[in-house]
């Protein structure tokens, strides 16, 4: 009868903690336990917060637009609405980077598609 011996397979799985914790504070980063429970908190914090991203660029985008366009007498909901009537198919993204960058651009849109 041979006794089994776990000791390896235990020195992997906290050796791959220690690597994730490794720029934590405290004894997150120093025991096994609290280190396991701060990575399972890291984790939701970066999977709720990679959604909260997309929707906090997509209003930045939209507050962007909406001022170049409040300036050129038009509002934001009405240039969307001409936009899809007109088949034109540009992203709210792509449409707060030519206000910022390059305006003569966008303004050439908004005269197209009041016409």
């Amino acid at each position: 009868m041979v006794r089994i011996k776990r000791g390896l397979i235990t020195k992997k799985k906290h050796k791959k903690i220690k690597k994730q914790t490794r720029g934590m504070r405290g004894s997150n980063k120093r025991t096994i336990k609290s280190g396991r429970q701060a990575l399972m908190k890291a984790g939701s914090y970066a999977y709720r917060d990679r959604r909260a991203k997309k929707r906090s660029f997509r209003r930045l985008w939209i507050t962007r637009l909406n001022s170049f366009l409040r300036a050129h007498d038009i509002s934001y909901s009405k240039f969307i609405a001409l936009l899809k009537k007109n088949k034109i198919n540009l992203d709210r993204k792509i449409l707060a980077e030519l206000a910022v960058s390059e305006p003569k651009t966008l303004e050439k849109i908004i005269d197209k598609i009041k016409k």
